[in-house]
This record gives C-alpha cells, structure tokens and sequence, in this order.
C-alpha cells in the first residue's frame, strides 16, 4: 500500500529544493513535479496519473495553470509518511486554502461537481450494458502552515531635557585710589633726582571671571533589541475519510434458482492506494 503526498511551490527551484531534501534526509526517490506544458495544461505525466480527489485536482490545476509546480512524493510501505510530511512543512510550500480563497476573489470557481456519473443507458442500443461508476474516493491530510502575531516588543527613543545645577568659584578685581599723609623731607640730592619729580601715568586693569557653559555628551549605556528564532516540531493529528466496497457473489442465489450469472469479480490495478 502506498500513498501520495502533495505540496504546491510558485517556483521551481523552491520544488526542486524540496525534492533534493527529500532524496537526501529520507531517500526517497520517487518524487516528481508537475509544471505548465506549452499549452498550458499540467503536461504528459500530470494530474491524471495522481489518485487526488476532484477537488484538489481542480485546485491543483489551476495553480499549475497559474505557473505553479506540483511536487508528488510517492511514500511506500516501510516508510515515514509523518516524517516526509514534516519536512515539506518546513520547506516554503504554498498554503492552499488561502490561495484557493484569493482565487476566488478573482473569480475563480471551485469544483462542485456531484460526485457519481452514469456512463450510457442502457437501452440506446442492442446489446448495450448499463454501466454505473462508484467513485472509489480518500481525503488526504494536507498539513500547511501560516504565521500568527504573538506580540513583540516596541521601542522608542526621545530627548528630553533636566535641569542641572553646577558650582563654579569666579574671581572679580578692584581698584580703588585713596591718599594718606606722609610727613617726609627731601633733601637737595633727593630734588635733584629726575625720577622724583617728573609726569607719571599708571595704569591698573580690573578683571573678573565669568562662568562659560560647555556640553559634552558622553554614551553610558545602550539597549540592544535582540530576537532569536526557535523551530520546534507538532504533530498534526486529524480524520481522513475514505470510501469502502463490499462486494456480494450472488452466484450462488442465481444457481439454485437455475438463473446464471456475469458476476467475474472485482479487481483493480491499485486497489488500496491512498492519496
């Protein structure tokens, strides 16, 4: 028993990526993908060699009309459906429901089809059998993913001003002229000196200090915003649905009332192969 795993990428490198992981992790060779043929139809080996159910092959054949790429992993019995799931979950592959709702706010129309078809009637022409079709039909569990906002963090700087208040000691000088008697003779040889009586001009400056006011800024510290990214695995658990036949030899009813019977069996190439 065997069973198909489907993921849906807008380029073909993100399928082939996808692919190679594949090949290498968990072996598996039989991976294929699905593009656009110059008609722009899903081309020779498409959607019609794949057991999907007709809505998703509806769906899938509009995104590979669109220019998407249609990666099929074909899991065997003995391997690890769960596992391969999970690393196409991890890879950039495109969530479907979300895109089948934007389609359809393009226009776009999903299958709704009804489900069961009659082949002839039966009576057209002779010799003519009736033939009924049972759709043998299986969900599949198609895991996608989407990102949630689950808060964060907001920083914000600003500049404010606070009063500082310095000391400084400032310096400030003054002059000040006064007179006092002296009571002192000179003599003849003090008269004769030139540097006693003579003009003189002095001249004394007042200084003082004034406070200057100078800023310097100086980093104390820094807030570093940091985020980190931690991947953890979940397992995904759900309900398929699929459909089942029982088949009744009534032969043996027909023999007993001398009837007979076309009834040969029920055989099919891949009987219980899941998609």
């Amino acid at each position: 028993m065997s069973r198909t795993v489907t993921a849906l990428y807008d380029t073909r490198a993100e399928a082939e990526a996808a692919r190679d992981r594949l090949a290498s992790e968990v072996n598996l060779k039989d991976v294929d993908i699905v593009a656009q043929d110059a008609d722009g139809g899903a081309g020779d080996d498409g959607l019609g060699e794949l057991y999907l159910s007709d809505e998703d092959r509806h769906a899938y054949g509009e995104g590979i009309r669109r220019g998407a790429y249609l990666l099929t992993a074909h899991v065997k019995t003995g391997e690890d459906p769960d596992h391969i799931i999970r690393l196409l979950e991890e890879s950039p592959s495109v969530d479907l429901d979300e895109r089948q709702e934007s389609w359809r706010n393009e226009g776009w129309q999903p299958y709704s089809g009804t489900g069961m078809a009659a082949a002839g009637t039966g009576e057209a022409q002779s010799g003519a059998v009736r033939e009924e079709h049972i759709p043998i039909v299986e969900e599949q569990l198609r895991v996608g993913k989407r990102e949630v906002a689950r808060g964060g963090a907001r920083v914000r700087s600003y500049v404010r001003e606070v009063p500082v208040r310095e000391e400084v000691e400032l310096r400030e000088e003054h002059v000040t002229i006064g007179r006092r008697p002296v009571e002192e003779r000179l003599s003849d040889a003090d008269l004769k000196d030139n540097e006693i009586l003579q003009e003189r001009v002095i001249e004394v400056s007042e200084v003082r200090e004034e406070a200057v006011i100078h800023k310097e800024a100086v980093v104390r510290e820094e807030l570093v915003v940091n985020k980190t990214v931690e991947r953890r695995t979940e397992q995904v658990e759900g309900t398929v649905r699929r459909t089942e036949v029982e088949v009744e030899d009534l032969s043996e009813t027909e023999a007993r009332t001398g009837g007979g019977s076309a009834f040969t069996g029920f055989e099919g190439g891949d009987g219980d192969r899941r998609s």
